[in-house]
């Protein structure tokens, strides 16, 4: 599963990406229990999802280029109130694309976290179309207005 999320998104050779480990994973499960999700056939995980509630401020930084995507999390402390939520990773097993897990993770993640903050945003930086396609769908399913950050700066 990393060597796919390396594959899709080349983090290992990209600094200004989210770096995930052991640190990252501990905050955050701090900053809300649904900011990782997986779904696991029974042989390990074959959907991975990740995001990250932020303050609106925070995702105007990230946005306008202002602050690099590993700084999301660095901004980010638990106990704050989050207005908005980064999709910043969905990952799927080639097997088990096509079938709206990533969907139903990310949904389900994003309203628990609303049942804790009033978020009125989602954002993304998306790497691939499918990945793009997604994070519509998912705006769409949560009546939130996407921001997307193409080549360094916001689009509505």
């Amino acid at each position: 599963m990393l060597q796919l999320v390396d594959d899709v998104f080349s983090t290992r050779s990209d600094p200004s990406q989210l770096q995930v480990d052991e640190d990252v994973l501990r905050k955050l499960g701090e900053i809300h229990p649904a900011t990782l999700s997986d779904y696991d056939d029974g042989e390990g995980p074959a959907v991975w999802i990740l995001v990250i509630p932020t303050t609106e401020k925070t995702m105007r930084l990230f946005l306008d280029g202002a602050i690099p995507e590993n700084e999301l999390l660095a901004r980010t402390s638990p106990g704050e109130k989050f207005e908005a939520i980064y999709l910043c990773s969905a990952t799927v097993l080639p097997e088990f694309r096509k079938k709206g897990l990533a969907r139903k993770l990310t949904v389900e993640a994003i309203e628990n976290i609303r049942k804790d903050h009033g978020i009125r945003f989602l954002y993304v930086w998306p790497f691939t179309p499918e990945g793009d396609r997604l994070a519509e769908k998912i705006a769409a399913i949560t009546g939130l207005p996407l921001l997307k950050k193409i080549s360094g700066h916001a689009r509505h």
